[in-house]
C-alpha cells in the first residue's frame, strides 16, 4: 500500500509538471515570427501574375512627389504608375524604416487617392472605379497600394507573401 501512495504521488507531482510546463509556454508574451518577405520577392511574384506590361517604374523621386514620403522613412520600396495621365493604375510596396511611421505613410497615401479621386471622379468614372475599390493596407512594416483592376489578385500575393 506504500508503493501505491509514492506511485500516486510520483504521478501527480510529473502531472502538474506537465500542466505547469505548458501554461507556461501557453501563456509566453513572445510573438510569433512571420515571415518577412523582400520587396523584390514580392514584387517578382506580381510581375508574374499580372501585366504590368504597361506600367512605369518609380522611383524615390517620383514617391516623394506623389505621396510626400520622404526617403529617410522608406528602407525599401516598389512602385509602378500608369504610362499615361488618363489612368488611374498604381501600385506601391514600401517597406518602412520605423513601423511607429505606417500610420503617418497610409494617411500620406490615402491624401494622394483623395487628390486622384477628384481628378478622375468626373472625366474618367471607369479610372474612378478603380480608385474608389484601391486595396491601402499594411503588414508589420510594410504598406501596400494598389489601384488597378488586379487589385484584389496583388492583395492576394502581398499578403501570401507573409506566409
Amino acid at each position: 500500500m506504500n508503493n501505491n501512495n509514492i506511485i500516486k504521488n510520483t504521478f501527480k507531482t510529473i502531472l502538474l509538471a506537465i500542466l505547469s510546463l505548458t501554461f507556461l509556454l501557453g501563456c509566453s508574451s513572445e510573438k510569433a515570427i512571420a515571415k518577412a518577405p523582400t520587396i523584390e520577392e514580392i514584387t517578382n511574384e506580381i510581375e508574374e501574375a499580372i501585366d504590368i506590361s504597361e506600367m512605369k517604374k518609380g522611383d524615390i523621386n517620383k514617391l516623394e512627389k506623389l505621396y510626400d514620403i520622404n526617403e529617410d522613412e522608406v528602407e525599401d520600396f516598389v512602385l509602378y504608375t500608369a504610362s499615361t495621365n488618363i489612368k488611374a493604375d498604381e501600385i506601391a510596396i514600401i517597406k518602412v524604416k520605423d513601423e511607429n511611421n505606417i500610420e503617418s505613410i497610409k494617411e500620406k497615401i490615402s491624401t494622394r487617392i483623395s487628390d486622384q479621386g477628384s481628378i478622375f471622379e468626373s472625366y474618367l468614372p471607369e479610372e474612378y472605379f478603380l480608385i474608389e475599390k484601391h486595396v491601402l493596407k499594411s503588414k508589420g512594416n510594410y504598406v501596400l497600394l494598389v489601384v488597378s483592376k488586379d487589385a484584389a489578385k496583388v492583395e492576394g500575393i502581398f499578403d501570401n507573401s507573409f506566409k
